[in-house]
Order: C-alpha cells, then structure tokens, then sequence
C-alpha cells in the first residue's frame, strides 16, 4: 500500500496500538473522532443486524470505514490519542 492510499479505520488503529489488546479502544477513539467531525473519514455504517465483531460508535464499520492519509495525520497532529 502506498503512502497515499487511504487507511481503514482498522488499519489505522493497527497502526497506533502497542499491543492487540488495545486494537478496539483505538477504533473507538478514532470513531468518536469521526463521528465528532473531528477526524474526517468516508463512513460506512454496519445495520443492525449485520454488526461484525465489537461495535464501535455509531455503528462505523471498521473495515469499510476510510481515513485519508493526510486527514489521519493531521488528527494525529491535534489530538494524538492516549
């Protein structure tokens, strides 16, 4: 993948975690983010009965979601998550 190829949502908080196990609280941070107009991103949204996995905020498909790369680091520049 290029450095200008957007990322998931998933890809993104891969690419911030230090461990698995904080996978999931990345994809929130950077859900609340999005859904706060605070992270721009191209949203898909799971239906209700189509959820995979842990639900992030308002129900943002992990996988289908996409972050420009320049959006992602700008957030990254005004809010690096904890």
């Amino acid at each position: 993948m290029s450095a200008q190829s957007p990322l998931s949502l998933h890809e993104a908080a891969l690419s911030l975690a230090s461990s698995p196990d904080a996978v999931h609280a990345i994809e929130v941070t950077l859900a609340h983010a999005i859904e706060h107009g605070d992270l721009h991103a191209n949203v898909k949204r799971w239906a209700t009965e189509q959820w995979e996995g842990q639900q992030l905020p308002g129900n943002i498909n992990r996988r289908e979601t996409f972050i420009a790369r320049s959006e992602f680091d700008a957030w990254l520049q005004r809010c690096p998550p904890a």
